[in-house]
């Protein structure tokens, strides 16, 4: 009999494992550039290895999960992370480079999918909640690395911080191997015709089109802030860093309230008050008043997009708890190609009409959510597997 508490935590380990794989990159790629003596364009390639990567891992995790369990999937991704963090820290060339980095997004893309499946799994009423304070776990790893590589960076070399982070992941594998989880949901592999069944369900299409959108917001978040602020609003490159710091902090402070404090709130009123904080952030940033009101509204847009993914991924949980890994791999896949195609869009937009178009971009992205969430509580019923 396997402890839900203990699991819990578990997979809190793991969500924190892949907001650290998610940031690394980024946040060394400078040292990377220069060690390997690498183009523009060979750093540009190590980005779109990454995502390709993660993409990949939300496909293959949901299956592999439903028909054999946890266990052994995330030992072994944790063993992957491990080495494509070793092999990021020591490589001497370039397509040991890329190898490394492409594990690191598979492992990531697995964790990711893999921790919020489980948690769902093992949460009865509470979804919502549960999956938000996992949450929490990722922004602690996103926001660790740079403070880490910072304080200790020049010192320590990124190598020994990159090469320790391996070492933690490998901690992680040796956590999984111990602990007991759920046994497999299924015992034979999932039908193709199951599969075929979730392009039928519209609520579930809604949902996954949801986060197609969702994932895109944060994505132009992470990606555009800085230079929205700098470019757009004229602030220093310090207090750019610090709007999106504050997007980031809004995002942990408000999935920390939701897995705490109002854990039994409805999840339809949790969204609505949802969009009510995210328009006011847009609003805020739109004044172009830069001093304090700009930065405070990329805080409220953090709180605003907090709850998007754990309520989604709790209604898909809640529709097919039978195979709640195959279809969080579906929604989820979704969710990043919209990730990769709205960045994607978003850097032809700023390089023809500027990087003022951003506020514009997430406005209409926000009435789109707002319709779609509409349209998913309206046809919402009762599981489906």
């Amino acid at each position: 009999m396997f402890n839900k508490r203990i699991v819990f935590w578990s997979a809190c380990f793991g969500m924190l494992l892949f907001g650290v794989a998610l940031i690394t990159l980024g946040s060394i790629a400078t040292d990377l550039k220069d060690k390997l003596e690498m183009s523009e364009i060979e750093t540009g390639t190590l980005f779109s290895i990454l995502p390709l990567g993660i993409l990949i891992g939300s496909l293959v995790f949901g299956p592999v999960a439903d028909r054999y369990g946890y266990k052994l999937l995330l030992t072994i991704t944790c063993i992957f992370l491990a080495a494509g963090f070793e092999g990021v820290a020591f490589s001497a060339s370039s397509v040991l480079l890329k190898s490394s980095i492409f594990l690191i997004g598979l492992s990531g893309g697995v964790l990711n999918g893999a921790t919020n499946a489980l948690v769902s799994d093992i949460s009865d009423s509470d979804r919502t909640a549960n999956i938000s304070l996992l949450g929490v776990f990722f922004g602690i790893g996103a926001l660790g690395i740079p403070l880490l590589l910072s304080s200790a960076g020049e010192k320590a070399g990124f190598e020994k911080i990159v090469s320790l982070v391996g070492l933690i992941s490998l901690i992680g594998a040796i956590i999984y191997a111990l602990t007991k989880f759920p046994p497999p949901k299924i015992v034979q592999n999932i039908p193709i015709s199951g599969i075929k069944d979730f392009f039928r369900d519209k609520v579930l299409l809604l949902i996954a089109f949801f986060l197609f959108f969702q994932s895109s917001f944060e994505g132009l978040m992470n990606n555009w802030t800085t230079s929205y602020l700098a470019d757009h609003l004229s602030l220093s490159q310090g207090k750019a860093l610090l709007g999106l710091s504050l997007f980031v902090g809004g995002m942990v402070s408000m999935r920390l309230v939701t897995g705490i404090l109002i854990r039994n709130m409805a999840p339809a009123r949790l969204l609505a008050i949802s969009f009510i904080l995210l328009i006011t952030g847009i609003a805020m940033v739109q004044s172009g008043k830069a001093s304090i009101i700009a930065p405070a509204g990329f805080f409220l847009m953090g709180t605003g997009l907090a709850n998007g993914f754990p309520v989604m991924l709790g209604l898909a949980g809640e529709r097919y708890k039978l195979i709640s890994g195959t279809a969080f791999s579906f929604v989820l896949a979704i969710a990043l190609l919209g990730n990769m195609i709205i960045n994607y869009l978003m850097g032809i937009i700023s390089q023809k009409a500027g990087i003022g178009y951003l506020v514009f971009v997430i406005s209409i992205e926000t009435l789109i959510m707002i319709l779609l969430g509409i349209m998913i509580f309206k046809n919402y019923k009762k599981k489906r597997l």
